[in-house]
């Protein structure tokens, strides 16, 4: 039988969660950032205009069991406006949204402020952050991943997302990754979910 491949990389801004690029005028494709073998697939996604941690595999099902919601998804979020307790509150408690066209309400999460700047490196075009208004910092922890649910509850409570970082999946961290950097795992399985 043969082995499983399994990867995880910094997916950079303004790139798309998937190898090709065909049908799409000057986007950019994972496959600049390394030789994928055959059969190498992103687990999940992320939107072009967001970056952080992204896993790839061969391996179908365990794919699926990461994707699930028994695994939780760690982004940090930089928001326009600087972000009250209140606001904190009213994400964790779930929210009732539109996603493609379906109302949903979103499941409790975790968030919190985080108070001191994180050490990215700077986003080419660069926010807008502090430009005419001041900018905060979240961390937000979900089970659940639709259609660009994180900045469609930060704009619910009135603070649009800026920059949006995938910082953990399950026990795997971005860590000192960056942008474009893809890591060879042996064991995927139990570095994300054990």
């Amino acid at each position: 039988m043969q082995a499983h491949y399994h990867y995880i990389l910094y997916k950079p801004f303004e790139m798309l969660s998937q190898l090709g690029t065909e049908g799409y005028k000057r986007k950019r494709g994972l496959a600049e950032l390394y030789n994928f073998p055959e059969g190498v697939y992103p687990i999940g996604r992320l939107d072009e205009d967001s970056e952080g941690l992204l896993m790839m595999t061969s391996d179908n099902k365990l794919s699926v069991e990461i994707r699930s919601e028994s695994v939780e998804k760690e982004y940090w979020v930089q928001l326009d406006g600087d972000i009250t307790n209140e606001a904190i509150d009213k994400l964790q408690a779930g929210l009732h949204l539109v996603i493609k066209k379906e109302a949903i309400i979103t499941k409790p999460c975790k968030a919190w402020k985080i108070t001191e700047e994180p050490h990215f490196e700077e986003r080419f075009p660069p926010t807008r952050a502090g430009k005419h208004r001041p900018y905060s910092w979240l961390a937000i922890v979900l089970k659940e991943g639709k259609f660009r649910q994180v900045r469609k509850m930060t704009a619910a409570v009135g603070y649009p997302t800026l920059r949006l970082i995938r910082v953990r999946i399950g026990n795997i961290k971005l860590d000192e990754m960056k942008p474009g950097e893809v890591k060879q795992i042996d064991d995927l399985k139990t570095a994300c979910l054990v």
